[in-house]
């Protein structure tokens, strides 16, 4: 669990800053639509500090220009669930983002404001929002995006599987990708709704295709963990793919050639990224530019959300993920 240590200086003093490095994240990786999630190292940074009211909000890299920079902020709506969660008022907050996860692109940048104002929320709370665990972040976290499967991910790091058993709080264990599996993410120009990318789903779907989907999720288990060699059966969708090519045909191109040259590629998320998994170093010279993605390898992050917290005029204080608790005495720095 991670929670600010009664050791530290009081986290209401106006001194104390808090960072929070959030990955990347992939979610459904095909068949696991809803509960697979896979962290990327690509990350968002946020430092925040509690200040004389009103919030503030400063923003470099992506977004800078679009994003609201006041309480409308997502990393400040998530931090008020985590205050209101704790019984406590929500203090103003100055946050320095900086943003290289792509919006709208299916690389998890909701679910990395959300899993950022989160943390940064119980670092700087009172004992009440201390005492949250990592599972309770992933509760409310869930509870405001929707689903689990991109800020289980974000939170522990890895890869994720995520359910919620009927009518108890969400559940999700992390397993270890096969160290010889290499990421390609392929970023798309344009942009895409979630909500808008559901909404194309069907209601109901045939038991051939919810049987044959059930299966490939089975193997894609297999596949991550224990042998890749069975990626391009694993990565077979038939819940949500195909009902979303119009909207993004690009992408759904994108992925039917990489696939018909022998790489397991799925869609990304809602898309339209679309993300490549080998074992070898895949040759992007055929692929990068491609109807406007641009590529790019990226590693899997194992560690998740980082928290560092320093005294104001500290040169660097000691990091920590997310499911370790925030003490001086100890560094955890990735």
């Amino acid at each position: 669990m991670a929670s600010v240590s009664t050791s530290q200086p009081d986290a209401r003093g106006g001194e104390y800053r808090v960072t929070v490095r959030v990955p990347a994240t992939s979610a459904n990786l095909g068949p696991g639509y809803d509960c697979f999630g896979l962290a990327m190292a690509r990350y968002d940074e946020v430092t925040a500090h509690i200040i004389e009211g009103p919030s503030q909000v400063r923003v470099r890299g992506v977004g800078a220009r679009t994003v609201p920079l006041d309480d409308r902020h997502l990393v400040l709506r998530a931090a008020a669930r985590v205050f209101a969660r704790s019984g406590e008022s929500a203090p103003a907050l100055a946050l320095e983002c900086v943003n290289r996860i792509p919006h709208g692109g299916g690389q998890g940048s909701s679910a990395a404001a959300t899993v950022a104002g989160m943390m940064l929320a119980r670092a700087l709370g009172g004992p009440a929002a201390q005492a949250l665990t990592d599972d309770d972040i992933l509760a409310l976290a869930t509870e405001m995006e929707g689903h689990p499967d991109n800020v289980a991910p974000a939170i522990f790091g890895g890869l994720t599987v995520s359910w919620t058993p009927v009518e108890r709080a969400v559940k999700t264990i992390r397993a270890q990708v096969h160290p010889t599996i290499e990421l390609v993410v392929f970023s798309a120009q344009t942009h895409s709704s979630t909500k808008a990318a559901r909404n194309m789903l069907p209601m109901n779907i045939s038991h051939r295709d919810a049987a044959a989907n059930s299966a490939a999720t089975a193997v894609l288990l297999h596949a991550l963990t224990v042998d890749p060699s069975y990626l391009m059966d694993g990565t077979v969708d038939l819940l949500h793919q195909s009902y979303r090519s119009s909207a993004m045909p690009a992408s759904a191109n994108l992925v039917a050639r990489l696939r018909s040259a022998g790489v397991a590629a799925v869609i990304s998320g809602a898309g339209p990224s679309v993300l490549a998994l080998s074992t070898g170093a895949l040759d992007l010279a055929p692929w990068d530019g491609v109807q406007g993605f641009t590529s790019d390898r990226l590693g899997v992050d194992a560690a998740g959300a980082i928290v560092k917290a320093a005294t104001t005029g500290d040169e660097a204080g000691p990091a920590y993920s997310a499911s370790s608790a925030i003490d001086p005495g100890k560094n955890d720095t990735p």
